[in-house]
């Protein structure tokens, strides 16, 4: 079975939402639901309907984090010694052919976030910059064309 790499970082912020899905979430739509019951008839009690829906929300939720950390290679990157090497969970800064200089962490493809500058091990900045180390350049094929990234600082944060 293949398994998903997520950051050891990664793999905590997935078990906090777990456990608060679980412990907030989960009893608040189960009070909620046993609110609008007391309420009487359940054809036409939209506060009924919304709570259960968002109870199977929740529990649907509650599901695939089980399942994701069930199934998940947890790797801390700050444990391996790559040797300035850019592999998965790196901190990278990369400088473009402008000199903007931008940090990515490669991370798994559940944990990515483009607004947070964590970029998928299987995103196409990732496989450009995956085995280089500072001062190489990496090629990425990019929608506008190939975009040249010089890797300026490798980090194991």
């Amino acid at each position: 079975m293949n398994r998903d790499p997520l950051t050891k970082g990664g793999a905590d912020a997935l078990r906090a939402e777990l456990k608060k899905l679980k412990t907030e979430d989960r009893p608040a739509v189960i009070a909620a639901i046993a609110e609008a019951r007391a309420h009487g008839d359940l054809k036409e009690n939209a506060e009924y309907h919304a709570a259960r829906e968002q109870q199977g929300f929740i529990e649907g939720r509650i599901q695939h984090l089980e399942s994701t950390l069930s199934h998940a290679q947890i790797i801390d990157v700050t444990t391996l010694n790559p040797g300035g090497k850019v592999v998965f969970g790196a901190t990278v800064t990369v400088a473009d052919e402008d000199d903007n200089e931008i940090r990515y962490q490669i991370v798994g493809d559940l944990e990515a976030d483009v607004a947070a500058n964590k970029v998928a091990i299987s995103s196409p900045i990732a496989r450009a910059l995956i085995g280089k180390e500072e001062g190489d350049v990496g090629v990425v094929a990019a929608p506008g064309g190939e975009r040249e990234l010089e890797i300026v600082e490798v980090e194991y944060l």
